[in-house]
């Protein structure tokens, strides 16, 4: 009974100095993560959708498929959970006795005498008894390594699937752009024509003529450029998907559907699906136990040893046939002279468990600022995209008007010019503005962690 009770003291002891305690996940967020102006209840989240809801559009759907079978990154990341599910594995069978077999030979002669031969074949056993927790801190430690090597392999999941989203809207409003400069610079030829043939008539100059043509000049300009980035755009998309540069299939920047609503959920639900998140409390979990087991590093190591086999020798004695022998032997080695070091590393350990909680909460912020910053560009996207299509429309008008009253010699050339110029800039506009509006909904979905297996 006294036994009983002095076992229990000591777990309880032991237990108070922080060798067997187990770590807390978090169960809570920072007030407000998502700003005041998005707080919110509703648990419904973008972030739980699945890519193939959001992203309706066939051809980027078999690019994103291909991407996540084929991109070197992704693939790295399925052999960093292999690394750590082998790491995770050790760590377990250090809690199994090791075996070996040792045989071993001796010929030997003495002055010049008949030579005698010994042998033994035993099988040699050792058990470190975990009482002070060295073995177990290290297996929960690759435990936390090893879910988060997979919270990183989501990680890059999410950002694969985003990059790609966006690298192919990136060509639809590149697509877009193009065939509206394209579009500008038939007016413009049409122009220079309709402006030499007033010169022609007396009603314009050489100078209308020249301005004209320069500002053709300078469309056209653009249309090299437009495709210059278009074949940026695809190459950056190859790398992607892994593959050698091509030229894509897609479609339309007025095709792409996206949600009308976008629901954020509750903050607390980016603690379970963001990967960045999970991987920072990783880190942390990590480095509690990295601290428990150096707590342990000050108590005594038990290791329990054996061997058993045959053997013909016997002291001064050779004995034939061989005789089967067994021995075991018990071992407590406690430091006695390595205690400064040993402080040292507890201090260690407990600075990188203060950095690694510091950075899970930092992390945890970074996050609602993303959040705040997406759910703030798609309102400013949508909000705009109604002015830019007014302004359009009136720009058009603008063209017309002014291209009718220069022909019939009411207005001057610099008129036609300013019209058109402002046309061309607000069209780029309203397609950029698309873009961003289409944007900013992949990246509030990667904020809240979609794209989950």
């Amino acid at each position: 009974m006294k036994k009983l009770i002095l076992l229990s003291t000591a777990a309880a002891l032991l237990s108070s100095c922080g060798i067997y305690t187990k770590y807390k996940p978090a169960e809570s967020v920072p007030d407000n993560l998502y700003g005041e102006e998005f707080s919110t209840e509703d648990t419904t989240s973008i972030g739980s959708m699945d890519w193939h809801e959001l992203f309706t559009d066939p051809q980027l759907q078999a690019y994103i498929e291909q991407g996540l079978q084929n991109n070197t990154d992704y693939l790295s990341a399925q052999l960093r959970i292999e690394e750590a599910e082998a790491t995770l594995l050790s760590s377990k069978l250090a809690f199994l006795p090791s075996f070996a077999l040792a045989p071993q030979g001796t010929v030997s002669s003495f002055d010049g005498g008949k030579a005698t031969q010994t042998y033994s074949l035993p099988v040699t056993a050792s058990w470190e008894l975990d009482i002070f927790g060295k073995m177990r801190n290290s297996k929960r430690q690759a435990q936390a390594l090893y879910a988060q090597s997979k919270d990183y392999k989501q990680a890059v999941r999410t950002q694969l699937i985003a990059g790609i989203a966006n690298t192919y809207y990136t060509l639809l409003m590149l697509d877009d752009q193009l065939a509206c400069a394209q579009d500008m610079a038939r007016s413009w030829e049409e122009t220079v024509r309709s402006t030499r043939a007033l010169m022609n008539a007396g009603q314009a100059n050489e100078a209308a003529v020249s301005q004209m043509e320069a500002a053709c000049y300078e469309v056209q300009a653009s249309v090299l450029d437009l495709k210059e980035q278009i074949n940026q755009a695809e190459n950056s998309f190859a790398l992607l998907l892994a593959e050698t540069p091509r030229s894509y299939e897609r479609g339309i920047l007025a095709g792409v559907q996206m949600p009308d609503e976008l629901s954020v959920g509750i903050p607390m639900q980016m603690l379970a699906n963001r990967p960045d998140v999970r991987m920072a409390e990783r880190s942390l979990e990590s480095a509690f136990y990295a601290t428990n087991a150096a707590r342990s590093a000050f108590y005594p190591s038990i290791t329990l040893s054996g061997s058993a086999g045959w053997t013909n020798s016997a002291g001064s004695m050779i004995i034939n046939p061989a005789k089967f022998l067994a021995s075991a032997v018990g071992s407590l080695t406690q430091p006695l002279f390595a205690r400064g070091q040993l402080l040292g590393q507890l201090k260690i350990s407990k600075a990188q468990q203060e950095e690694a909680a510091l950075s899970f909460q930092q992390t945890l912020l970074n996050a609602g600022s993303e959040v705040n910053d997406a759910l703030t560009a798609w309102q400013t996207s949508r909000d705009k995209s109604l002015l830019l299509d007014k302004q359009v429309v009136s720009l058009q008008k603008a063209v017309e008007s002014t291209s009718l009253l220069m022909e019939h010699g009411t207005t001057t050339y610099l008129e036609v010019l300013t019209a058109k110029q402002n046309l061309l800039s607000a069209q780029f506009t309203q397609t950029a503005n698309r873009f961003s509006e289409i944007q900013s909904v992949i990246t509030l979905y990667c904020a809240l962690g979609g794209g989950q297996e």
